[in-house]
């Protein structure tokens, strides 16, 4: 069954109509920001994609893909669960030069997604990536790069509140930058997500740096795939929701692997047999650009923007009717 949380006196500041109206507006005027923000270029993307190519992202190395076959063809397709390695071979396929990038809508069916206040089986992100050079490949652009995205979140905020003025949410812009390590040091006695929330409580706003390899405590703070982000060049955008009163994760976001930075990681991850699939090869051949970049969810912003307390406020998707009657109960309506 879902885990379901709802706030004390909870009402939506925001109508169904007015909801509907206020999420077109948002996805418009923050893709406009987005790109201004970090020279992208909107692309079409797929739904599915071959599994022998490689292309399809594993997460945590767990998650099951939803996974059918052609008529047509007799092969077998995979729903994608994520962009990053498919969005890399786009960039170099379609010829965009440093300093360009692209975005596209991102949906996906993530089938083994524990399903709560935030999390949906139904997953729809702003997914992007661009060109870098071996000289900004470091953590100061990194952190550029975050800023500029902080920054068309709160200016979509912003613009938002003008044209809704009953909206309360208050957003920090002020980055806070820290690594894994760095938190699991102020909080040992601490979870992960206890870390994060005791740490977004006091800041608002944060970048946790350095996600997926093994932290003195002999576990990461999170799992991250071997070959898709440089674990010593990513993080997760972090932000205070005062209606969950917690953090809440809006971007899982990096520098990409080169070839030596992939061969290690694939090494750490027991995950050598990958080596063999067309995109691993062509990455340790150095066949493919430089590139950084990440995934935006779109109904979590939607969430954090208009100050809701469950994800199927903001997007249509299934619940068991345990959450459904809980949710019905209480004055949050699910689409």
């Amino acid at each position: 069954m879902s885990k379901i949380l709802v706030p004390k006196g909870y009402r939506s500041t925001l109508g169904l109509y007015d909801t509907q109206t206020a999420i077109g507006l948002l996805k418009r005027t923050f893709e406009e920001r987005l790109c201004l923000a970090l020279n992208l270029k909107r692309v079409s993307a797929p739904l599915f994609v071959d599994p022998t190519t490689g292309l399809n992202d594993d997460l945590s190395g767990v998650e099951r893909p939803v996974r059918f076959d052609l008529k047509e063809t007799g092969k077998d397709a995979v729903v994608v669960h994520s962009l990053a390695k498919w969005k890399r071979m786009a960039l170099s396929v379609y010829g965009f030069s440093a300093g360009e990038g692209l975005y596209t809508d991102m949906n996906a069916i993530r089938r083994d997604e524990e399903m709560d206040n935030l999390h949906s089986v139904y997953t729809d992100q702003w997914d992007w990536e661009k060109i870098i050079t071996r000289e900004t490949r470091n953590t100061d652009y990194l952190k550029k790069v975050v800023q500029g995205i902080v920054g068309a979140i709160c200016d979509t905020l912003d613009f938002l509140k003008c044209r809704y003025p009953q909206i309360e949410v208050n957003l920090c812009r002020t980055v806070s930058f820290i690594s894994s390590q760095e938190l699991e040091d102020l909080y040992p006695d601490m979870t992960s997500k206890e870390r994060e929330n005791a740490y977004l409580k006091e800041h608002k706003t944060a970048f946790i740096m350095q996600i997926g390899d093994t932290l003195r405590s002999g576990k990461p703070h999170d799992n991250r795939a071997p070959d898709y982000d440089d674990w010593s060049l990513n993080g997760d955008i972090m932000f205070w929701d005062d209606v969950l009163d917690c953090a809440m994760e809006i971007s899982s976001m990096g520098i990409r692997v080169d070839e030596k930075s992939l061969d290690e990681q694939l090494k750490k991850a027991n995950a050598d047999e990958r080596r063999a699939l067309p995109f691993h090869k062509a990455l340790l051949a150095g066949e493919l650009p430089l590139t950084m970049g990440g995934g935006i969810g779109q109904s979590r912003l939607s969430m954090l923007l208009l100050g809701k307390a469950h994800i199927g406020e903001v997007q249509v998707s299934l619940w068991d009717d345990e959450t459904r009657r809980v949710c019905k109960e209480n004055g949050i309506t699910l689409l």
